[in-house]
């Protein structure tokens, strides 16, 4: 008779382990987990419809298939950076991280900025301590950031254009361009003997007329901290020493402004272009200030098409004088009756 033997609950625990499959065990499910993964990942790259090969349309942010068509996934974002590059150097040189540099501050926006606002990270209320604690930190990195009288002089005149720039209602290109011709008259040195003002007031105006969005030297001088003649002055000089190419300025560069400021029609600007086109083509602009005759052509098309406006209005506007506006209000009328003769 054969002894059977006795089995003992830690011998069924220990063939019930050695029993225990492969899929089981921690790398079998990091198998299975693996292989479900591929198989999305093949479900992804195929076309539900007839199993194509699908792309990726990055101009219209869209999946589509290759073989049919069908658009699998579309609004995607586009998470690669707002520019082009064509070699390693190029794409060293624009890639960035935080804000773009710019010429309107003058360290081009590289430098740390405390905040003015006495709070943390949180919203909370800072106490007496951290408040002048963060006082100091404020001032030590502003000397920091205008070391050396260059960086003063630059900081100071580029607030300038900025504030006179607001008051104009000039855009940001004109600033831009502001900025980088005052930095280019700092290196020439052609500051010496010149209020840092005045050279920055002639920046402005020349920027303003180079960008085709011209403003007179009455309403410079009116924003400006200089008298009209040192604006005139500096800006002859600044355009002769850097060789800048401006045009004289164009009347009709002035007429959609004062139509605007004015609240006249469509019609109304039609006509005073075609007034001033006429005159140009007489030859009677020639040695008049652009201001006034576009502040006559836009008097005087509004009479033609029987809009209520008056000499003082569009005096105002133009910051030009109503006797000026009478005198190129007949000779425009005059041009165009020759014309039309």
């Amino acid at each position: 008779m054969t002894d059977t033997p006795i089995r003992t609950h830690s011998d069924e625990r220990l063939a019930d382990d050695e029993t225990t499959t492969l899929e089981d065990a921690p790398d079998g499910r990091q198998r299975e987990r693996e292989r479900e993964r591929e198989e999305t990942d093949r479900e992804r790259e195929e076309c539900p419809e007839c199993g194509g090969r699908l792309l990726s349309d990055a101009e219209h942010a869209e999946t589509v298939c290759e073989e049919c068509g069908l658009v699998v996934d579309e609004g995607e974002i586009d998470r690669g950076p707002e520019w082009r590059a064509f070699d390693a150097a190029e794409k060293d040189e624009k890639s960035r991280v935080g804000a773009p540099t710019t010429n309107m501050m003058h360290d081009q926006g590289l430098s740390t900025n405390i905040g003015w606002q006495d709070k943390d990270a949180y919203g909370r209320a800072l106490s007496s301590r951290q408040r002048q604690k963060m006082q100091r930190l404020r001032t030590w990195n502003e000397r920091f950031r205008t070391r050396d009288s260059k960086e003063r002089n630059l900081k100071q005149a580029l607030g300038e254009i900025d504030r006179m720039a607001s008051a104009l209602g000039l855009p940001e290109n004109v600033r831009e361009t502001a900025s980088v011709i005052y930095r280019r008259a700092l290196e020439e040195d052609l500051l010496p003997g010149r209020s840092i003002e005045g050279v920055a007031t002639a920046s402005l105006y020349a920027s303003a007329r180079q960008a085709g969005t011209p403003r007179s030297l009455d309403e410079i001088s009116a924003v400006s901290r200089v008298e009209k003649d040192e604006v005139a002055r500096t800006y002859r000089y600044v355009v002769r020493e850097l060789g800048l190419e401006v045009k004289p300025a164009d009347p009709e560069q002035y007429v959609p402004r004062f139509a605007s400021d004015l609240d006249l029609s469509d019609e109304t600007e039609r006509r005073a272009r075609q007034l001033l086109k006429t005159a140009k083509d007489s030859g009677i602009h020639s040695g008049k200030s652009p201001v006034g005759l576009a502040a006559a052509a836009v008097y005087a098309g509004a009479l033609l098409t029987n809009e209520k406006v008056t000499q003082n209005d569009v005096s105002d506007v133009a910051s030009i004088s109503e006797v000026t506006i009478r005198n190129r209000y007949h000779e425009l009328l005059e041009a165009e009756g020759g014309a039309v003769a």
